[in-house]
């Protein structure tokens, strides 16, 4: 999710927000101008070649998901290609929630925004770089920042969950690989959680032959715990900003040090980190400031806030995707 910039202490609290432009200069809105348009063409243009690039990473996951590392390749055919949906379905339903979720917000708030820009990515082991809208006005409080903010990550986590046990119970457990590279995929701990929930404790030479709807759910946990990083202008920054005000500068900071450290540990946290420092640099560290600063966010919000961090925990890994070389014991 996108959002301009905004030159503090440019326009006084009192200005309508209706005489705002996104880039920090004041003028009056003709009133032909509507809110909430969009090139519905490009969306859904954007949003079927995501579903034709994921579902071909689909196919690719369910050949996968049949071998159960048994290295037995099989042909990509029609019937493969439609069980890939399991994978995009899945994917795209979390990260279309997720997105939904801040936009049907910014409707009930009247903050002008576009519909979700799917973005589609085939080379890559997600097929998509994931879904983001783009908001066009400044926030009138603190309080409509947040619930803009809370709403997405909440959305998406709601799919998740029931897509994640759904997919597990459709998984098995197979002897897992000793030779050959192999991806090694951080457990989060809801993800420990489910796997123990169908099939106990496993030994060390046994792993989850994960279906592709858990694979989708993973990716939705990981795009969930990465977006909810109190950082600049992610949702974990909107919501750091929001109920602790200027502390967020100095938390958003700390995020993108921590960010930097965790690259010597896991090289799946460079592009993440990378993003976040064009980010630091292009827009500055402080969030932009909401146009009435001082209306009192109510401790009902602050209550979610914390249901926000828990959901961080149960989404996050430290070392999301690992590629290793296993050689065999002689």
């Amino acid at each position: 999710m996108s959002y301009p910039p905004r030159d503090e202490g440019l326009l006084p609290a009192s200005y309508p927000l209706e005489n705002f432009e996104p880039f920090g200069t004041a003028f009056a809105l003709p009133p032909r101008l509507r809110k909430f348009q969009s090139r519905v063409w490009l969306h859904a243009l954007l949003f079927a070649l995501t579903l034709a690039s994921t579902t071909w990473v689909g196919a690719h996951n369910y050949a996968a998901f049949l071998e159960g590392f048994a290295y037995q390749p099989r042909p990509l055919d029609w019937p493969m290609f439609l069980h890939g949906l399991w994978y995009s379905g899945t994917l795209l339903a979390i990260l279309g929630a997720h997105e939904m979720g801040h936009y049907l917000y910014c409707r009930l708030y009247n903050v002008d925004a576009t519909l979700p820009y799917f973005l589609p990515m085939p080379v890559l082991l997600t097929g998509t770089l994931g879904a983001v809208i783009k908001i066009r006005e400044a926030f009138p409080t603190r309080a409509v920042l947040f619930d803009i903010g809370v709403a997405g990550p909440l959305a998406g986590f709601a799919i998740l969950v029931p897509a994640l046990f759904w997919g597990m119970s459709m998984s098995n457990v197979v002897p897992a690989p000793t030779e050959g590279t192999v991806i090694f995929m951080g457990e989060p701990l809801l993800f420990q959680w489910a796997a123990r929930f169908f099939f106990g404790t496993l030994p060390a030479t046994m792993t989850v032959n994960m279906h592709p709807m858990v694979f989708a759910a993973w990716f939705g946990m990981l795009a969930t715990a990465w977006n909810l990083l109190p950082f600049g202008q992610l949702d974990g920054g909107h919501i750091a900003y929001a109920t602790l005000g200027r502390w967020s500068t100095s938390i958003s900071i700390a995020t993108v040090a921590t960010a930097v450290v965790m690259t010597f540990f896991s090289l799946s946290w460079l592009v993440m980190t990378i993003m976040m420092l064009v980010m630091l640099f292009l827009l500055g560290p402080r969030h932009p400031r909401v146009l009435h600063e001082y209306k009192p966010l109510g401790p009902g919000r602050r209550l979610i806030a914390v249901i926000a961090l828990i959901v961080f925990v149960l989404c996050f890994t430290p070392t999301p995707i690992e590629l290793q070389d296993l050689v065999a014991g002689p």
